[in-house]
């Protein structure tokens, strides 16, 4: 099984374009305690565990729905085998029975159902309600980063690497579970974050340390691949792309984010930075993700204005942000 913990992905399914500038800022993600991560949750900096601590956890993706908190994660039972779940409100609800090793990288809420995307074993797949329905059959190895809900479509990105070699990886998506491949096989890709915008489908990711984005299977570069670039998250407003993700200056990792291709970068080159996840509301951009300063520090950006949510102390991660007005 691939487990996408550390990859963030799309972690959101807010999209949408909204005026009134007050807002509440919802950010997933995990803190170490000394001996295990635990999975938390910030609403306006504020911190709610979501586990106790006695078991390792992560989560990767959050949404927000009137006054609910969805956040899809996995959690640890021991001998290296995790439960996929989800919680409402912080209540848990196991997607699986620990009986293969699993994990929910990415989830969605559409009217009244709960859509949770992972993987089981070899096999990924997503839960409708609980109910899990198969994307592959475990012939390949797969990771599943990212589920968003358009009309009554599903759709869902990942990866997946043949077992004959094991070494190049295929980036796709499945539309109602048909699978679309984005890349040959022949070279490193990663399909990590998904959006759907009328009949247009836009999946962030990279091939071979170029970070892109692909609409409709066409693929738009973002790095020219002189350093390492990647891309973990895609949302479309209007007709405005925004991708969040890193590019190496040889030395350090640059968080960024890209608008209609135009890059601003969210550090100053001298420190690792990650940006992980992105939400538009109006005119102000969200992203969350991670600085290396010692200890790793949780933390989102707000028009390229940083706010930290961890004191640096222990290692924190910011993998999912989702913006909700009041």
């Amino acid at each position: 099984m691939i487990v996408l913990g550390f990859c963030s992905c799309k972690k959101n399914n807010s999209n949408q374009v909204v005026n009134n500038p007050q807002s509440d800022v919802y950010v997933a993600g995990a803190e170490y305690n000394g001996s295990v991560n635990v999975a938390k949750y910030w609403k306006n900096g504020q911190a709610t565990a979501l586990t106790d601590g006695t078991k390792d956890a992560w989560v990767s993706s959050i949404a927000v729905v009137g006054s609910d908190v969805y956040v899809a994660g996995y959690e640890s039972i021991g001998s290296n085998t995790y439960i996929a779940k989800y919680w409402k409100n912080g209540q848990a609800i196991m997607l699986t029975d620990g009986t293969q090793s699993a994990g929910a990288g990415s989830i969605a809420v559409a009217g009244s159902d709960i859509y949770v995307a992972g993987a089981e074993g070899d096999v990924a797949k997503y839960w409708k309600n609980g109910q899990s329905i198969p994307l592959t059959d475990g012939s390949l190895l797969a990771g599943i980063s990212s589920i968003a809900i358009a009309e009554n479509d599903v759709y869902v990105a990942g990866t997946t690497v043949p077992r004959n070699n094991g070494y190049f990886t295929t980036a796709k998506y499945w539309k109602n579970g048909q699978a679309i491949s984005l890349t040959d096989g022949t070279k490193f890709s990663y399909a990590n974050s998904i959006a759907v915008a009328g009949s247009n489908v836009y999946v962030a990711g990279a091939e071979d340390g170029v970070a892109k984005y692909w609409k409709n299977g066409q693929a738009i570069s973002l790095t020219n691949g002189t350093n390492q670039g990647y891309t973990f998250s895609i949302a479309i407003v209007g007709s405005d792309i925004y991708v969040a993700g890193r590019e190496s200056n040889g030395l350090f990792e640059v968080a960024k984010y890209w608008k209609n291709g135009q890059a601003t970068s969210l550090s100053d080159g001298t420190k690792n930075t990650w940006a992980e996840s992105i939400a538009v509301v109006g005119s102000d951009v969200y992203v969350a993700g991670r600085e290396y300063n010692g200890h790793v520090i949780a933390k989102y950006w707000k028009n390229g204005q940083a706010i930290s949510l961890s004191d640096g102390t222990r290692d924190a991660y910011a993998t999912g942000i989702a913006v909700v007005t009041r």
